[in-house]
This record gives structure tokens, sequence and C-alpha cells, in this order.
């Protein structure tokens, strides 16, 4: 399956500026001839493809975008400045399609490709162009063309940055619902969810990125038991792993440190790769422990973890903002070493 970010907005490009009927009136030649100047281009808009942003969420809080409008011509021959155009930024791989007739107008597969998504209105024409040899004093003048306007859907075919991993009932849904605007079907029992859910988490403006809540894996998933490995290949592109371990569950006789382990060795036995991928230890549902600091000490301990460690509560939201800007400082600082070694010219691998 696929996983879809969306967005719809509407787009008009700036009015071209009228033309003007003036008429020279300078020193000794009281009578001079037409000096109506064109009116101003209107402000195109265009759609850039780029590889440092990721999601579409922030065409989900503008919807609107207005080209500027042209200015009007002047007198003594002077044309009316053009409206500047505006230049919208989208992750590579948005496709762009006319949302009343389906029609795709663009598919963005490459950084810095750019495509007019509405044309500015040409501006009018001042009285200058109507001088005749019959018609010394013309007074025509026309108006400014209305820009175009569309209303656009905006597709884009996500890979998520960050994937969940844990056992069923581990707080993935959760987790997403409290970070983000997914609302995936979360209940107070163990039990799994059917369909990979995707959410986008915005840090700040302009900071986002997006986290894939995968089907909770069982032991046996690396040879077909269960549904996560179906869903498994929708994390290799994935930038950092994040194993979510329920520290407080319900049954008491079930070690959180053994469900831990059997889920990295199914990991490891998928796909060696994917298992070598960065990946953070988070302890959830530390709202039902007594002594949180001596639970998380232990667990670490017994588990044998040396990596990162973040304890949360993803339904009351306790560390919940510190790991959301975490996530985002690794991946940006991921980012800036690959565009760093593609300057170099060379290739590496998500660290």
């Amino acid at each position: 399956m696929k996983f879809i970010d969306e967005a719809t907005i509407k787009v008009y490009a700036g009015d071209g500026g009228n033309g003007v009927a003036t008429f020279r009136r300078e020193k000794y030649e009281p009578m001079g001839g037409p000096s109506g100047g064109d009116g101003g281009r209107g402000g195109s808009i265009y759609v850039v493809a780029d590889r440092n942003i990721n999601t579409l969420v922030d065409y989900r809080y503008t919807r609107v975008f207005r080209g500027k409008r042209g200015e009007n011509g002047r007198s003594s021959d002077q044309y009316g400045a053009g409206g500047d155009d505006m230049v919208l930024r989208v992750p590579v791989g948005t496709v762009i399609s006319d949302k009343a007739t389906e029609q795709v107008i663009v598919d963005l597969a490459e950084h810095d490709q750019r495509a007019m998504l509405a044309k500015g209105g040409n501006g009018g024409l001042g009285n200058i162009h109507f001088k005749s040899s019959v018609n010394r004093a013309p007074r025509q003048c026309t108006k400014g063309e209305p820009g175009e306007e569309f209303e656009l859907y905006f597709e884009l075919k996500v890979l998520a940055d960050v994937g969940l991993l844990g056992m069923p009932n581990a707080g993935k849904s959760t987790f997403i619902r409290s970070v983000s605007a997914a609302k995936p079907k979360v209940a107070d029992y163990p039990f799994t969810t059917l369909h990979p859910n995707l959410g986008v988490v915005r840090v700040d403006t302009n900071r986002s990125f997006v986290i894939a809540d995968i089907p909770g894996l069982i032991e046996g998933a690396a040879e077909g038991a269960g549904l996560g490995h179906q869903f498994l290949r929708h994390l290799a592109r994935t930038r950092v792993l994040l194993h979510l371990v329920d520290i407080a569950p319900f049954d008491e006789a079930v070690s959180p440190v053994q469900e831990a382990k059997a889920i990295v060795e199914e990991l490891r036995k998928y796909d060696e790769e994917l298992y070598n991928k960065p990946r953070w230890l988070v302890l959830n549902k530390v709202d039902m422990l007594p002594d949180v600091k001596s639970e998380v000490e232990k667990f670490v301990k017994e588990y044998g973890w040396e990596g990162r460690c973040f304890a949360i509560s993803a339904i009351s939201g306790i560390g919940c903002k510190e790991l959301t800007y975490a996530i985002m400082e690794h991946l940006e600082a991921t980012r800036k070493a690959e565009e760093d070694a593609l300057k170099e010219g060379h290739d590496i691998t998500a660290a």
C-alpha cells in the first residue's frame, strides 16, 4: 500500500494593471501627443520541488494563495511595474492536478523542478499604442487581463521519516494521536492496528516530519505470522526507528524486556539493513509506574541498552514534546550531512 499526504488549495494569479490615456503637457509643447503607458503584468504563481521539505502540512493551514496585481500605467510613457511572482515550495514527489478536471498538471519528481500553476494577467495598453496618422490624440486604453485561477489538488506519496516498532498495544497508535493530527483507533485492551497509520508531526513553523504507525509485530513475524511483516517494508527508507515498549503491561506475567528483545530479533531476521538503522528506545506508559526513574534504570540495565532512551506517557503527553524535538533535530542533522556529502560528490547512508 502507499502512504498519501494531500492538500487542496486555491491559487489566484495577479491581474494585469490597466493602461492609461494621458497626454504630454510640456513647456513649448502644450499640445503634446499621447503619453499613457501600459499596465504591469500580474504576478504568476509557480511551484518548486524542494528535497528539504517532506510534508504538505503547511498547505493545510494556508489554502488560498494570491499573486500580486500589476501596477497601472503612468504618464510620460511610463509602464506600470509588474507584480512579484509567488513561489510555492513542495516536497519532491508531489503530484499536482486540477481539482475540477482531475487532470495532472505536473509531477514534481526532481529537486528544483519548477512549474507554473497560474499565469498572471497581461497589462492593459496605454494610449501611446493607438496613435496613428489619422488619430493623433487617441483616448483609447485597455484594462489589464485577469490572472488565471485554479483549485488544485496536491498529492504526495509519503515515505515516512520515522517508523514505530513494538508489540501490539505498546501504545504506538496512542503516541501518534498524541503528537500529530492522525486519529487511529485505540482501546483500553490489547489489540493490534490492522492498517498502517500516518501522521504529520508539526514541531514548529516550517519544521515537520512524517511518522508511520506500523501494525504490531509478534514473534514469528519474519516468517509471516501476524500482520506486522506485511508492512515492515514501509520502514525501509525511514531515518530513525522508535521502538516503543509497554513498561507497565496489563499482565504482570509479561516481561517487557523479553518482549523488547523478541521484536528486535524479528527485525534482524527480516532485514539486516533495517535492523542496523538508528533505533531509539521509547518506554511508554510511565504514568502507571510508582517510581519512574528506578523502573527505567532497571529496564535499561536488564535489557543492556546503550543507545538513546526516552520515557514517555503517550496518553498523558509526558515526555512526548521532548521526544519530537529530539527527532526533528536528528532528521535535520541527517539531511544536512546528506546534502554536504552530495556537494562533495559522495554517497552516504543515514546515520
